[in-house]
């Protein structure tokens, strides 16, 4: 008669770390995937660009759908934007399939740490969580398996919405209003800067990124344009007071129109408002 029971590590009082858990159970598990994808030497899909602003209520994060092999788009309607908790989003850029199985993790993270610990880690927390799971690939990231992913939230201690970058190596770095990733990051940035106003709504935050991203389409193949024949348009997310939420493609596909209707008057897209 076998053994059903979990093994003795199961029941063993430690951290609150699911990652640090998996690694000292089944580090097969943990780095599999990434070793295999690495092992194969096959270049895997990357995704793009992905911008964040601060609103008023909290912070929009929003992502274009393009994935591309070299030259090729891989797929066009890959979700880059998720959830990573109740009030914080995570948007990928680089190798997707690592990108997405280490948003994976961290939401698997942040669960396991609220279910130990009886309460939520506060957003500079969740924050340091994600840097050392980076840090964790930088072997992979060597062998351009790199993932940089861009996470937001709403800090309910400070009541306001947050952004923080990182680097390959795990570096973690908070910005201030507006911020983009990706291969498109350079045209997007621009864009941001020129079209962010400190104390905006939600909705005109949700304006503001789609703008960004169009300008990133229009300038870097590698991040897709609204596909209005397919209805495929950007993933745009909310986090605010009342949590994440992501916009439906209807209400998405309405801002869409209006910034198609104006970039026909005037294709570079609107002007800064300028201010004495």
């Amino acid at each position: 008669m076998t053994d059903s029971r979990l093994p003795s590590a199961f029941f063993t009082p430690g951290g609150s770390s699911f990652s640090e858990f998996l690694g000292r159970v089944a580090p097969d598990v943990a780095a599999g995937a990434f070793d295999e994808a690495a092992a194969t030497g096959v270049t895997p899909p990357h995704g793009t660009t992905i911008v964040a602003v601060t609103s008023n209520e909290g912070v929009v994060m929003a992502g274009d759908r393009r994935a591309t092999v070299g030259n090729i788009i891989a797929q066009r309607d890959i979700q880059k934007v998720f959830a990573a908790d109740d009030f914080t989003c995570v948007g990928i850029a680089g190798s997707a399939g690592i990108a997405t199985e280490l948003v994976r993790l961290l939401q698997v993270e942040l669960e396991h740490y609220e279910k130990i610990e009886g309460v939520q880690l506060s957003l500079d927390g969740k924050a340091n969580r994600l840097a050392t799971m980076i840090r964790g690939n930088l072997p992979m990231a060597f062998q351009g398996l790199a993932a940089i992913p861009l996470f937001a939230g709403y800090d309910l201690d400070a009541q306001r919405g947050r952004i923080f970058s990182y680097d390959v190596t795990g570096g973690r770095y908070e910005e201030h209003e507006h911020y983009s990733v990706g291969s498109g990051s350079l045209f997007a940035r621009g864009s941001l800067k020129k079209l962010h106003q400190s104390g905006m709504a939600s909705d005109e935050a949700v304006r503001v990124c789609v703008e960004a991203l169009w300008d990133a389409a229009d300038d870097d193949s590698a991040t897709g344009g609204p596909d209005l024949a397919r209805g495929i348009y950007p993933v745009v997310a909310i986090v605010d007071a009342d949590g994440y939420r992501r916009l439906e493609d209807e209400a998405v596909g309405v801002v869409v129109q209006s910034v198609v209707a104006a970039r026909a008057r005037r294709p570079d897209g609107p002007s800064a408002t300028a201010s004495e």
